[in-house]
């Protein structure tokens, strides 16, 4: 270095966009863990796209506290806020996260360097982590989860999607493929109409995100009757989409067999105990989703030609 010359300061390379809805402590835990990303303070930006939350605008920006910049969204879903906060960007590349993740100190520095791999994936989804309160007190849902959410890596190389709430892209791959649509499975729509432009996607096992498990078969069931709908809402707007829909319904309740034996051999579950109350949680929600699946079927009205 020349003496007398300050070196030139670094350029950020990414943004996070973070959308929100009415969980300030998840933001203020996902902020936390976001400050101390392994790339350095000077690489990176975080942008919380607050989707008009019931706390107010004053509440969100308290939490946030300079922490990030901060955009509200009118428009309702995590969909638009995300696009809102990608319309800010100026950086090369954009990471999403959810306001509920904890992402890993190293999870910039993992998923940006699977860019200068050969051949380099055009985007990258990384691993998510089940997180719990108490690991020795699980309840059926949290041991559901424990085995069967968020299994990220078979998401991205048998199904060739991520989880939005770990997705890496450059920002001219977002611009070309467009944003995220709302109404549908908003994550598995846009890494599929990614495929379609010819953009490949890559895993990142060491870009990992911590994600809660929902505790009570009440949260299960919201989140599943959301992914169904959204899912639906994909499937039956494509020819033979209905008949599709039924035939893969019927298979649900077929799973419970294979699945019991993935909690019997899983390392993620200690003891019997545990893995009781994981074939509930798993018993209970095949179930409901084959009954929620044929309430959908039956009230949907095909679009008219």
């Amino acid at each position: 270095m020349t003496a007398g010359v300050d070196p030139v300061p670094a350029e950020p390379i990414v943004t996070v966009v973070v959308p929100h809805y009415g969980d300030l402590p998840g933001l203020d835990q996902c902020l936390q863990a976001l400050a101390n990303q392994s790339i350095g303070p000077e690489r990176y930006r975080i942008i919380v796209a607050d989707n008009d939350s019931p706390e107010g605008a004053e509440a969100v920006s308290r939490v946030v506290d300079g922490r990030a910049d901060l955009v509200f969204v009118e428009e309702r879903g995590a969909g638009p806020a995300r696009n809102a906060g990608a319309g800010h960007v100026a950086t090369p590349f954009i990471a999403f996260t959810d306001s509920d993740c904890v992402p890993d100190q190293r999870w910039l520095e993992e998923a940006l360097g699977c860019f200068r791999g050969s051949p380099a994936p055009d985007f990258v989804g990384g691993r998510v982590d089940v997180l719990v309160d108490r690991p020795s007190a699980l309840t059926p849902a949290e041991a559901f989860e424990r085995v069967f959410a968020f299994d990220n890596e078979a998401y991205v190389r048998k199904k060739k999607f991520t989880v939005t709430a770990n997705l890496v892209c450059p920002r001219t791959v977002f611009d070309r493929v467009g944003g995220f649509r709302n109404g549908v499975s908003e994550d598995l729509d846009w890494c599929h109409r990614a495929a379609e432009a010819g953009y490949r996607i890559g895993y990142a096992d060491g870009a990992s995100v911590g994600h809660p498990a929902r505790r009570t078969l009440s949260q299960l069931t919201r989140k599943w009757s959301r992914i169904q709908r959204e899912t639906a809402s994909l499937t039956m707007r494509r020819p033979g989409g209905r008949l599709r829909w039924l035939v893969r319904s019927w298979l649900i309740p077929l799973s419970i067999a294979p699945g019991l034996v993935r909690i019997c051999r899983t390392d993620k579950l200690t003891g019997f105990g545990d893995r009781w109350r994981a074939f509930l949680g798993l018993a209970y929600i095949r179930l409901w989703r084959f009954f929620d699946a044929q309430r959908i079927f039956l009230s949907h009205r095909p679009d008219p030609d």
